[in-house]
């Protein structure tokens, strides 16, 4: 059955190798992972670990028995120097291990502020993994001042752990408003309005200068001239796919891997999944940030090293925890061109997007139903009328049998 060697301990690694014992490859399988932790969640860690309603124990995806209850070697502190495809194998810690079969699941890198503008001060913090979190945590300390850049999901869901325990959160945005790259105006003003209630100062259209300090971040001065002092800083302003290892081996890199529609690359018996990896997607190509991509994407590989030649098509997903919001959105949002906003009570909203009469995607504060069933015509290719949406006395479940 041979070698399947995975690089990469996060949530789309371990769902491969799982999935390959689980579906009965019998060979040898080797999960490779820098950090020192046993695969854990990402997701809870700027929210429930940080808030400390979560331990770490409770962060790892499976028991760390798990991976020698299924024979599965487990390598973690380690990182791989290089792979050389011509001799299928790759160099760790000096020496080459071979491989049949490999699978490249190394996931996303935190973008960080330049030194030159005081990137590289002590209390400058980034929020990827344990690590960072549990560097940043002793800081959340009832009245300390926090600076978050970038209003995106990351940053917004660190505002709402920072005021939640008591700091002075202030979020600057450089773009017209938060949320602005992935979000229509009307979610963007949901999420304002819930951060201004809980005391966040959200300042958009408005950048960052530069940090200032000798060794520690003391304040910052922003685009518009003022200055405000800190006490630490939170830096949310995307991530990028780790592709550096593809790189050097010659592996095709398109906006991360460049996988077919299989998930193979264009180095014969390499694979690729979760955040580092490109895919076709309709009639374009995208990356998807996401744990329910990662899972997905990484077992059909899994199955199509066993011989399954299975096409992966994604349908995308997501969810980001603010306060007592849970927002779930279904489908990508791409293209759209007007959107429908559906309340139900005064708890719950939800916004859904067309693209003419096309339904594309539903972004579903406190509406569990609404996602659920926005997300089940969107993968079904049913698009309701926008004005059927629109009416809060419409059955939604029911058009799921038109």
């Amino acid at each position: 059955m041979g070698h399947v060697v995975v690089i990469g301990a996060g949530q789309a690694g371990s769902s491969c190798v799982a999935k390959l014992r689980n579906s009965g490859f019998e060979g040898k399988v080797t999960l490779i992972g820098a950090e020192t932790a046993p695969p854990y969640q990402r997701p809870p860690l700027s929210k429930a670990y940080l808030l400390g309603d979560m331990t770490l124990e409770r962060l790892f995806l499976r028991p760390e028995s798990f991976y020698s209850d299924y024979n599965i070697d487990l390598m973690l502190g380690t990182h791989v120097d290089s792979i050389d495809p011509a001799s299928q194998t790759i160099r760790v810690n000096g020496d080459d291990m071979a491989y049949d079969s490999l699978v490249l699941t190394t996931g996303s890198v935190p973008r960080r502020l330049p030194a030159g503008i005081g990137g590289a001060l002590d209390g400058v913090h980034v929020v990827r993994d344990l690590a960072d979190v549990d560097a940043m945590a002793p800081r959340f300390t009832k009245g300390a001042r926090v600076l978050i850049v970038g209003g995106g999901y990351i940053g917004l869901e660190a505002a709402s752990v920072a005021s939640k325990l008591g700091l002075n959160v202030t979020l600057v945005e450089m773009g017209e408003r938060i949320l602005q790259r992935v979000a229509a105006p009307q979610t963007s003003d949901f999420f304002r309005d819930l951060h201004r209630s809980h005391g966040v100062d959200i300042r958009e259209g408005v950048g960052l200068e530069r940090l200032i300090g000798d060794t520690h971040v003391t304040a910052a001065r922003l685009s518009d001239g003022s200055e405000l002092p800190v006490d630490f800083v939170i830096v949310g302003v995307g991530i990028g796919p780790a592709t550096a290892l593809a790189e050097a081996a010659g592996i095709e890199v398109d906006n991360g891997i460049k996988t077919d529609s299989h998930g193979r690359t264009s180095v014969p018996n390499v694979w690729a999944a979760g955040d580092c990896a490109s895919f076709p997607y309709r009639d374009t190509r995208i990356r998807l940030e996401s744990v329910p991509n990662a899972i997905d994407q990484a077992e059909c590989v899994a199955e199509n090293i066993m011989g399954a030649d299975k096409e992966y098509v994604a349908k995308p997903w997501f969810w980001s925890d603010q306060y007592d919001v849970k927002l779930q959105i279904a489908g990508l949002n791409t293209g759209y061109d007007r959107v429908i906003t559906r309340r139900t009570d005064d708890d719950s909203v939800a916004f859904w997007y067309y693209s003419g009469t096309e339904l594309l995607a539903v972004d579903a504060m406190n509406d569990p139903r609404g996602f659920m069933i926005g997300r089940r015509l969107i993968e079904a290719g049913k698009s309701p009328a926008p004005d059927l949406i629109e009416n809060p006395k419409t059955d939604l479940k029911a058009l799921l049998k038109a």
